[in-house]
This record gives structure tokens, C-alpha cells and sequence, in this order.
């Protein structure tokens, strides 16, 4: 799936004012309506194989839940 399919949710320039181009924490939504999620790699814990953990600020979450309507 490329970038440009999904519906990015944060960093618009319009939420925490932190983000470049496409180089920042994210929230993105796909068509089929589920969510990805663009941040730091996180090593809290090992997830299981074919998972990975990515850590991102609350103020993305809150923009993401904003955006959404939530």
C-alpha cells in the first residue's frame, strides 16, 4: 500500500506544528477504514512475528481522534 491511498489524519499543519513533509509521528486511515500509525520505533516489548510497536506523542492521538470525530 503506497502513502498517497491513505487519508493522513495529523500533521497537516493544522495540529502540533512538529512535522516536515512526511517525517514526523502520524495517523493515517486506510479505505477499508483501519488505522496506521507512523512514529518511533519502539522497543517497550517484543511483539509477536509480523507486528511491530511505534511510540508516538498524545498530542497525535488527540489530533487523530479530532479528525475522525470521535
Amino acid at each position: 500500500m503506497a502513502r498517497k491511498e491513505l487519508t493522513r489524519l495529523t500533521g497537516n499543519g493544522n495540529g502540533n506544528g512538529t512535522c516536515g513533509e512526511d517525517d514526523c509521528p502520524n495517523v493515517y486511515r486506510t479505505a477499508a477504514g483501519s488505522i496506521v500509525v507512523q512514529g518511533d520505533v519502539s522497543d517497550a516489548f517484543t511483539p509477536p512475528q509480523g507486528e511491530g510497536l511505534v511510540e508516538i506523542p498524545e498530542s497525535v492521538l488527540r489530533e487523530a481522534v479530532r479528525a475522525l470525530g470521535w
